[in-house]
């Protein structure tokens, strides 16, 4: 029988987020994951990942930012995005009563968590799903520089096609972290993980990137 939702609210500074668990009975660890830009924590992407990370033994925690919940397309500020993202760090390494929490998300809510852990969120791990290195057609500007200062175990599932992410750029800004980074492609995909020619709907492809997350996580988690 699949592990339930469990969904709750989180309170901010100024107001408050919903947030969703799925939190299997001797999980390894959980994963504190929030959503991209244009779309909240209840895209059939995210639902579909992180319900197969739960079915691998590994529980998550999704949750909105507040631009989603007040029905609004453009993100927050940086400055409310990150407190929200520590506030929901907190909330779930509470939950976890010392177990290992580790941060990630799609695109902008990846970034936003990964400069939370290089400025001292206590994550274990990052986990990007789509890392916006750059915007499209701007490779000029790269959104690396923090990644540097992050001490602990990046896992990058990244499309070959992502025009965020210019597979070559990509390589060398990982290749600046040595054995802390690991990348895994996804031959064809663009920034949604869609391929040409390969019909699957957006849960379906959320969820066949657990089977490279949830290892990772599970490894890192068991060396602790």
């Amino acid at each position: 029988m699949a592990t339930p939702e469990s969904r709750g609210r989180i309170a901010l500074p100024s107001g408050e987020v919903g947030s969703v668990w799925i939190r299997p009975r001797d999980a390894a660890a959980a994963l504190v994951v929030a959503h991209g830009a244009g779309a909240g924590m209840d895209h059939p992407f995210l639902a579909g990942f992180c319900r197969a990370m739960g079915e691998a033994g590994v529980a998550t925690m999704r949750f909105n930012f507040p631009y989603i919940e007040r029905g609004r397309r453009s993100p927050d500020p940086e400055r409310v995005l990150r407190e929200t993202w520590l506030a929901a760090f907190q909330a779930a390494s509470e939950r976890q009563d010392g177990r290992g929490v580790f941060a990630g998300g799609k695109s902008l809510g990846g970034r936003i968590a990964s400069m939370c852990v290089a400025d001292g969120m206590s994550a274990e791990g990052l986990v990007f799903l789509g890392y916006p290195l750059h915007a499209p057609g701007k490779t000029e500007k790269l959104r690396a520089e923090h990644l540097e200062r992050i001490p602990v175990p990046m896992l990058f599932l990244q499309g070959t096609r992502d025009p965020f992410a210019n597979p070559d750029l990509l390589e060398q800004v990982l290749a600046k972290l040595g054995d802390r980074a690991v990348l895994e492609p996804v031959e064809g995909g663009d920034h949604s993980f869609r391929i040409r020619g390969v019909k699957a709907d957006d849960r379906e492809i959320g969820a066949a990137l657990a089977g490279s997350a949830a290892p990772f996580v599970r490894r890192v988690a068991g060396e602790r």
